[in-house]
């Protein structure tokens, strides 16, 4: 330094990314008392309407316990630990009984939810296994979440989980009820008896690509390397005709994707009676031989997807949470967590924030009118 008097040029400005871990605060609502002291009557304000009667969560806290338990997979004795280090003392008996009373007054939400996915024409559905806990045992069983969702081609945007003790067919016609339209799955047997009363089964040309794909994997079969050159050619007509109208879309199919199909469908019979009996090849052409009514039923309809992808990644989130909490409780329990993760994920559907959909449907469901429950939909939030 010079030592004279220095003068101010400019500044450099330097940023740098930091955290503060999760802060509670209290809030407190003031409720004047008013007195007439003439006929000794007493006024004051209502307590404030909230989802839990006489609890100290608020929408907010409520809706951070349901987004890190079902949308960041974190099990309750994880979250009682990160309170804990923020100096917060949470029972996780309390946090269960949160998530269970959140459950019970979000479930009418859920109801309307699936009605508006079985008012679509068109639906996915997939199931996936999830441990539980068999009720006065100490050990687990298979258990299954069943999800059924909107197609790529819908404006809505949907996901309804249902959560049963078994992979059961009944459990599948129980959930679609009196609903007859197209549905998208696999070969699962469990859905043979909704078809049989008026469901029609779309199949899903991705499981019978998969099975000429592992095996041109396994040993570069030259046969199964035909099947998916001719499968890779559907699906750049689907790539060309995504953005399409349901009508252009089912016009460019009949044009360019019917002899793709048909041809395809001649080759594989003429295969069939030249592989041998029981070998690998024959069994990839049989799953589509055998189903191929319902695989080449997507031609027929524009609005109609060729694969079931759509819902399998729906059921992701599943996957990653049975390998963070291990196994439902109890059935209850599971279905708690199906229609919790139905709104969640269906938020995520639609771009939204999870936290901040459930924090403002959570404050306003306590005195929303039943007949505009609907308007707390995902599709339907807005934020405000």
């Amino acid at each position: 330094m010079c030592g004279c008097q220095l003068q101010r040029v400019g500044e450099d400005v330097s940023e740098r990314l930091d955290y503060t871990p999760g802060v509670f605060t209290v809030e407190q609502h003031v409720r004047g008392k008013w007195a007439c002291r003439e006929c000794e009557t007493l006024i004051q304000a209502p307590v404030p309407a909230q989802v839990i009667d006489k609890g100290i969560a608020t929408a907010g806290l409520l809706a951070h316990v349901m987004v890190a338990k079902f949308a960041d997979h974190l099990p309750l004795y994880r979250q009682e630990k990160i309170f804990g280090r923020a100096g917060l003392a949470m029972a996780r008996s309390t946090l269960a009984q949160w998530v269970g009373q959140t459950g019970v007054q979000l479930q009418p939400l859920v109801d309307a939810l699936r009605e508006t996915v079985l008012a679509q024409g068109v639906i996915h559905a997939d199931e996936t296994p999830v441990q539980m806990l068999a009720p006065g045992q100490k050990k687990t069983h298979r258990a299954y979440v069943w999800a059924y969702c909107s197609t790529p081609f819908s404006p809505l945007k949907a996901v309804v989980y249902d959560f049963s003790p078994s992979r059961a067919g009944e459990h599948a016609r129980n959930f679609l009820g009196e609903w007859n339209g197209k549905l998208v799955c696999d070969n699962f047997a469990g859905y043979k008896a909704s078809f049989q009363q008026g469901i029609t089964e779309i199949g899903c040309m991705a499981h019978a690509r998969r099975k000429f794909f592992d095996l041109h994997a396994t040993n570069k079969s030259q046969l199964a390397e035909q099947a998916l050159h001719s499968i890779g050619g559907l699906y750049e007509i689907e790539r060309q005709a995504r953005d399409m109208t349901d009508e252009d879309r089912w016009r460019i199919r009949q044009e360019k994707a019917a002899p793709i199909l048909n041809a395809l469908h001649t080759w594989m019979l003429a295969q069939r009676d030249l592989v041998p009996e029981g070998s690998a090849i024959a069994k990839a052409l049989d799953y589509s031989l055998k189903r191929w009514t319902a695989l080449a039923r997507y031609l027929e309809d524009g609005a109609v997807p060729i694969d079931n992808n759509a819902v399998e990644n729906q059921i992701r989130p599943w996957a990653l949470g049975r390998s963070n909490w291990l196994f439902a409780g109890s059935l209850r329990s599971g279905k708690r967590a199906a229609a919790i993760m139905s709104l969640i994920q269906s938020a995520r559907m639609n771009g939204h924030d999870p936290y901040a959909y459930l924090k403002d449907v959570l404050t306003r469901l306590p005195t929303q009118r039943a007949s505009e429950i609907y308007e707390l939909l995902p599709q339907k939030w807005a934020a405000v």
